[in-house]
């Protein structure tokens, strides 16, 4: 328990600061010796104090639930007074619970408006998120062209979701030229992160020669590698394309395949 919290927190980046209050730091003692009850009280002393990270601390504290009940309308309040502090984490947090509907009324049109805060802080996770709901049209009008910008914002950043639909968005040409090089691109960086959607897409693109010259030795690597991760699209991609492949071409493939999983080829 204690290092799946603390690996939680750590992924929102709730970790000690240096101007962390006397209580916060004790609240970060107490989460160490899994005392979760003390924990919140220590960080409740500081957040009623307006340290945006101890409020964070007490928001997720009751959002999972972790010494006390759990209470998703206190988790909001307590996120929502860091937010206010331009607290990027709490903005963005804020947006997921709004997004999904999490113990409260789903609103797409607060979540938006929480995303934009973070997103125009340079978070990637908020960019990306915000570049969905301008794509689904969810809390704002659609609008591919914006949707577009915010993918492109997180995905030079290396966001893995957002570079997969700056490969969409390219192959498809939406609100942008249809250029199969660029979607290649984004596929290929989303793919090296192990998405493994990009990485059947990037089996089709190679099967048909899109953005690449036609290479099925690469489309059955691709294929190969999405389908060992549970793509079941990938393993019939890659079955059908063994029926056009002979015994020498299949055996290369699946070296290349295995090359890749073990970090000694980089596909280009």
């Amino acid at each position: 328990m204690k290092s799946f919290f603390l690996n939680a927190l750590r992924s929102l980046g709730l970790t000690p600061s240096e101007n962390q209050t006397d209580d916060a730091e004790e609240g970060h003692a107490a989460l160490a010796q899994q005392d979760y009850a003390l924990a919140l009280k220590k960080f409740k002393r500081a957040a009623t104090q307006g340290d945006a990270a101890a409020q964070i601390q007490v928001g997720h504290l009751f959002r999972e639930g972790i010494g006390t009940k759990k209470n998703l309308v206190k988790a909001v309040h307590w996120y929502r007074l860091a937010a206010l502090q331009r607290n990027v984490t709490a903005q963005f947090t804020l947006g997921v619970i709004y997004n999904n509907g999490e113990g409260i009324m789903q609103d797409f049109i607060e979540a938006v408006h929480w995303y934009q805060l973070a997103a125009l802080q340079g978070n990637a996770n908020a960019q990306s998120n915000l570049g969905l709901m301008y794509e689904k049209g969810q809390g704002v009008l659609q609008d591919n062209t914006e949707a577009l910008n915010w993918y492109r914002r997180a995905a030079d950043q290396g966001h893995v979701v957002a570079q997969f639909n700056m490969g969409l968005m390219h192959e498809k040409g939406e609100s942008v030229t249809q250029n199969f090089a660029e979607a290649l691109k984004w596929y290929r960086l989303a793919a090296l992160q192990g998405h493994g959607e990009a990485q059947g897409n990037l089996g089709v693109m190679y099967a048909k020669g899109e953005g690449v010259p036609q290479d099925y030795k690469s489309a059955h690597m691709w294929f190969n590698i999405a389908a060992a991760a549970g793509d079941s699209v990938a393993t019939q991609n890659r079955d059908a394309m063994s029926k056009n492949m002979d015994a020498q071409q299949i055996s290369d493939a699946q070296k290349m395949a295995r090359d890749w999983q073990a970090g000694r080829l980089l596909p280009k």
